[in-house]
């Protein structure tokens, strides 16, 4: 076994659990991985020619980076607040693709620049550093990661922080100026600011969990259509309080889905990117219109559509937590060797799968099936019980369509053999508490539809 791994932690993960230990090794070595990403990305343009990277910018990133030095200097978890903010990471695998890529330099590169800019002044701002920096705006907004946005208009624009006061001077129209508050909060009555709505901690003494709909770097464009998400989403006045008052329901919900729930997300989740209903969605976003994802390089990310109750929500947190879990281990030990190629049925999808992609949501499905269980368990609603029963039953057939295939595999490592041998043990303690019959023979039917209709899409790929 992988002695970055122990033995008993990969077994708590296989049963997509985790206590407070096993899941801050997973958060340790992802923090880690950022610091070394952002000091490559230093490295990167000191070693860029200067077609790729002026001296103009290079300058400027080395500005940025002594003032985030500063920042860390006079507060450090203040600062490493922004550092380790989840978007921060698809950002700066973008700028080091940009540094060391052989083709010429294009808007992109020089906007990614521009926003270590916005990263460092953020991080400044948090840490109570002063400065006076000229920032490019994009699309008229200039970000401040993990606090809001400022409106600028075009054109680039002056912002200085002295004495808890942030005052931005765009190149139009009149300045403005943000408060500082003692929480590290910023507020404005000038409507050019917009702040992110915080929302309240997961468990006592838990950091905040941020809603940002105003950092660029929140959606991949090309993940959109791929797997049915919504676009961006800015959240106005009412669907804040649609978005707090949801949130406000999720600590509890989860807890009955187990204490090892709340710990997770207590433990994992940093931000929340709204996401808009998908295509053919309701007004609420209800049933099947909702969507959700996670980012691999947006580790501590979830973005989501506003779920319809807050039992929806805290599921979609236990759903996409599950693949931040397992990719976080991934690049802790190897779970196995298959390759890349789309071949396998997953009940989930309607495209053929590769094999990571099967592990990933059989584990994230598994762990929906054990909170759903829970949930029925625990509902004093008949509504809400035969609802969860419903999302039991479908949950518990899908993985046990797939996990032959993952089971069968001899491209699993020793790593990989553990976990999966652990999910098999909870898919049959599920057994348990079987659902009622007829949401069991319903949920039946609906994998063994997908099933025929797979084969009959893709012929004869591996199932």
């Amino acid at each position: 076994m992988s002695p970055a791994v122990p033995d008993h932690v990969l077994r708590a993960l296989g049963r997509t659990e985790g206590d407070t230990d096993s899941l801050d090794l997973l958060v340790r070595d992802q923090d880690t991985r950022r610091l070394v990403l952002l000091r490559a990305l230093l490295d990167a343009a000191s070693a860029a020619p200067a077609a790729l990277c002026p001296p103009p910018l290079r300058d400027r990133l080395r500005e940025d980076w002594a003032l985030l030095e500063a920042a860390e200097r006079a507060d450090r978890a203040a600062t490493r607040t922004v550092l380790f903010h989840p978007l921060a990471g698809p950002w700066a695998e973008r700028l080091l693709g940009g540094l060391t890529t052989e083709t010429a330099p294009g808007p992109g590169l020089r906007a990614d620049l521009a926003h270590f800019t916005a990263l460092a002044a953020a991080a400044a701002v948090r840490a109570g550093v002063p400065f006076d920096l000229r920032l490019t705006p994009r699309g008229g907004l200039v970000p401040l990661p993990t606090l809001g946005a400022l409106r600028t208009g075009p054109g680039p624009a002056r912002l200085s922080h002295r004495d808890g006061e942030l005052t931005l001077t765009p190149q139009h129209g009149p300045p403005f100026t943000v408060r500082r508050h003692p929480d590290r909060t910023l507020s404005a009555a000038d409507p050019r600011w917009l702040p992110v709505l915080t929302l309240h901690p997961l468990a006592p003494g838990g950091e905040p969990v941020v809603l940002d709909d105003v950092d660029p770097y929140g959606i991949a464009a090309d993940d959109l259509a791929r797997y049915g998400l919504g676009g961006a989403a800015r959240v106005d006045d009412p669907a804040r309080k649609q978005w707090a008052g949801s949130w406000a329901g999720v600590p509890p919900l989860l807890r009955i889905g187990g204490d090892h729930r709340l710990t997770e997300a207590a433990a994992l989740l940093r931000c929340v990117v709204p996401l808009g209903h998908p295509v053919g969605a309701g007004p609420d976003g209800e049933g099947a219109a909702h969507c959700s994802g996670t980012r691999r390089e947006a580790f501590g990310a979830v973005l989501s559509s506003r779920p319809a109750t807050p039992a929806y929500f805290a599921s979609t947190l236990v759903h996409e937590l599950q693949h931040a879990k397992l990719a976080a281990l991934a690049t802790l030990v190897p779970l196995h060797h298959e390759d890349e190629a789309p071949r396998h049925f997953a009940p989930w999808r309607p495209d053929p799968r590769p094999f990571d992609g099967l592990l990933q949501g059989a584990y994230s499905h598994l762990a929906l099936a054990d909170y759903w269980q829970r949930f029925a368990l625990h509902a004093h609603r008949v509504t809400h019980r035969d609802r969860a029963w419903a999302e039991h039953a479908r949950c518990r057939e899908q993985v046990g369509a797939a996990l032959p295939a993952l089971a069968g595999s001899a491209a699993l490592t020793p790593a990989g053999r553990t976990l999966v041998n652990e999910m098999i043990s909870v898919y049959h303690r599920l057994d348990d508490n079987p659902p009622p019959s007829g949401h069991l023979a319903r949920a039946q039917a609906y994998v063994s539809t997908a099933k025929v209709i797979w084969q009959q899409r893709n012929g004869s790929r591996r199932q």
